[in-house]
Parts: structure tokens; sequence; C-alpha cells
């Protein structure tokens, strides 16, 4: 038989856009005039899903739709999707931060949740403070945060500033010391959203072992947001796919990501329709950028790739520079190179172009994209654009047989092959 840790029926929640709170006190009259007769909300009725980067006609949205799952003790679960898919809003509803609209949530055993950075800490109190704070509201006696104490303080690594107010720790030592205080008190289901970020790579790699530990060692449920793709499937044995508010997929952690990844295919080119509409702020502005074949339309193993890259630089009297990022969608870091674009401070206000190649016969087949940062003096980030341009390499086809090898890189040597007597 299975053991339930948390069940999900028919969950949603809509929100009205523009507004603090639910509307208006005539929609909130029109609401009670239904209920006290015994009808359905009329305002359940109408509503847009979520879709951020469309105009919409109606002032109601569904952040979440008809969600249903159930997720068994002691599972590590990966919740993944778009900007505004809806995990947070999942998340805030499962930690009870916020009510259902519609919908049941069942849970066994008390939650620990991680949804931002220094949640449920209180600023004026110090680190000593609100970790018993925390196991207060979790339900933990003070005997219990006692014996754990020393525990937590250990893996935030913040000692020296325990009986410190934690409104002078950096964003850092915030989330270092709430994530040892979620996950070392004893709550059965631990969730944890894309907070982790914040912290440097040691701790995040420290906090992928801890959650492992909790998940496989002791038997407590997890659930994890992020969108790095490698700590879900390193962490998660199960996933659950979201797409504007909907649950589209659900199933192991690896099949997952690569549903994740069919639907998040990015385009190879980008043009503004003019200069006031280009991508950027006031430091910078992209024109244009592009990835192409070297060789014919199609961009393959053997064919090469050309980047170019047109923007404006409002800037003058600086370093200017430009880095190129290629990731694997499993978030692998395939190079990171820099154009240098001005030296000795002579960068001028107007419109650039760069361009570079990629060699034939060096990235092997999949999906890959691009992050473009510019930069001043290597140092300072004027622009960052964050999964701007994606591509797809192809196959090589050889007969009938299409050799699909691992790793990234796919480079075609010259073998010297002799036979030795």
């Amino acid at each position: 038989m299975k053991n339930i840790a948390l069940e999900v029926d028919n969950l949603s929640k809509q929100y009205r856009l523009g507004q603090v709170g639910t509307g208006t006190i005539s929609h909130d009259l029109n609401r009670w005039w239904h209920k006290v007769r015994g009808k359905e909300d009329p305002y359940l009725k109408i509503g847009e899903a979520n879709d951020r980067t469309k105009s919409g006609d109606s002032d109601y949205v569904w952040a979440l739709r008809d969600i249903n799952f159930q997720i068994e003790q002691g599972d590590a679960v990966g919740i993944i999707g778009r900007n505004g898919a809806g995990k947070s809003t999942l998340l805030k509803l499962l930690s009870k931060v916020t009510k259902p609209t519609l919908g049941e949530i069942k849970v066994k055993g008390r939650i620990a949740s991680l949804l931002e950075v220094g949640t449920g800490f209180h600023p004026e109190m110090t680190g000593r403070e609100n970790i018993y704070l925390n196991g207060a509201i979790l339900g933990m006696t003070r005997r219990e945060i006692k014996r754990k104490f020393d525990e937590i303080v250990d893996f935030a690594g913040v000692e020296r500033y325990i009986d410190t107010p934690v409104k002078r720790y950096s964003s850092g030592m915030y989330v270092r010391l709430a994530f040892a205080v979620a996950a070392h008190l004893e709550s059965e289901i631990l969730i944890v959203d894309e907070v982790l970020a914040v912290g440097d790579a040691e701790f995040q790699k420290k906090c992928l072992g801890k959650m492992g530990d909790v998940s496989k060692g002791e038997g407590r449920t997890v659930l994890f947001v992020s969108h790095n793709m490698a700590s879900v499937k390193q962490l998660c044995n199960t996933g659950i796919l979201m797409n504007e508010g909907q649950l589209v997929y659900q199933g192991s952690a690896s099949n997952s990501v690569i549903e994740y990844q069919k639907q998040s295919k990015l385009s190879s080119s980008y043009a503004a329709n003019s200069l006031s509409e280009a991508l950027g702020n006031e430091n910078i502005r992209v024109i244009s950028f592009s990835v192409e074949s070297l060789s014919d339309e199609l961009i393959s193993i053997s064919s090469g790739i050309a980047i170019t890259l047109k923007f404006y630089n409002a800037k003058p009297g600086i370093n200017l520079d430009a880095t190129f990022e290629l990731r694997t969608t499993e978030e692998n870091i395939v190079f990171h190179t820099g154009a240098l674009i001005s030296q000795n401070k002579d960068s001028k206000r107007g419109i650039y172009s760069v361009s570079f190649e990629i060699s034939p016969n060096l990235l092997n087949a999949g999906h890959y994209y691009f992050q473009l940062i510019f930069g001043e003096n290597q140092r300072y980030e004027l622009l960052k654009l964050e999964n701007f341009i994606g591509f797809e390499i192809e196959n090589e086809n050889i007969g009938n047989n299409s050799f699909l090898l691992p790793g990234v890189i796919r480079p075609k040597f010259k073998y010297n092959i002799n036979i030795e007597q």
C-alpha cells in the first residue's frame, strides 16, 4: 500500500490583475449573493491562462488550474517549468502561505518551506532567536530545537554572527541560515524554491547533498523547484512539469527534463524592429543576434556555426567587453568567452558588430543556448540576457544509421593506425 505524504485534488488559484485583494466591493457582494443562494462563484467561470507574454481581455488569470498529483513519502520531486508557469504559486499553496481558490490539499506531517530569502525570519531578531522562532512555528518543542541547534549553526557557517540581528546579514548569510533551519528541523516534508542560487557554488553543492540525505537517508519528502536541470536530475527521482498554470507532465526526473527541453526551444535569431524597441537598458541595446550554419541552412555537427551580434553602446569612455556563454539545456557550460570591444577607456557611443565562428566537427548534436553579458572593465555587468538565443545541432546521418554519441563535443580526429608485428 502506498504511503502518501501529499495529495492534491483539482487545485486551482485565481488572481485579479491590478488589484490589491480579490477585487472590488461589487464583486465581493456578487460572490456573497451567489453563495447564500447556493450557486457557484460567478468569477470562477471567467479568467484566462497565465501567459505572461501576451495581453488579455480579462482582469482574472488562473495562476493554477486543475492540478492533481500524489507524492509518496520519501520521494524527491523536482518541479520545473518556465518563469510564470505556476511553480512558486503551487509551493505557496502547499506551504499554506495563501489559500486555493478551488481544490483540496491533503498533507501527512509537518511542512518546512524555504520559498524566498529569509522566509519566516524576523529581521530585528538575532539568528539564534530566529532558529527558535522557526522551530516553534513548525511545532517543535524547545528541547527538539536545542538538540539540533549546534548542527544548524555549523551547517550554516554563521557562528560568529549567530547573536547578531539578521537584518545585518548579507543575502548569502540569510539563505544559509534559513536553509539550515528548514533542512535540520524535524519536519516530514521539505519545500525549497529557487533560493539556493543566492548562495555560492560550494554552499549550493552542500545544500543539494543535504537534501539528498533528507530524502534518501531520512525518508523525508522533498519538493524542489529549480531551473538547473542537472541539479533536478541529480537530486530528484520524480518530476512535475508546469506550463501556464497547468500540470503538463509527471514522471521520472529524467523524462520530465526531456519534456521540458522539448518545450523550451528558443529562436536561433533575434532582430529588433527599431533601436527604441531593442532589448536592453540605458547602457546597452541589442539590435540583432544570429546563429547560422557555415555551409548550408541546417546546423549540423560538420557544418560549423557563424555567430553575429549587433548592439548599441550608450556608455562612452569605458573598457567595454561582450561575453558569450554557451550552455547545454542541462546547464553545463560549454564555453565562456569574451570579446574586448574597447580598451584604454576609448569606447564610443554608437553601433558595434561582433562575429566569430565555431569550427566544424566540434560540438555534438543537441540543444544549446547563449547567454549574453556586457561588462565594464571585465567586472561590472552593464547588461545580462539569460537563455537569450537557442539552437539545435542536428545529428549526422551515416547510411541508414544515426550515431547518437554521448558528450558535449564530438571532434573529428585524424587517426594514424599501424599494425605492429
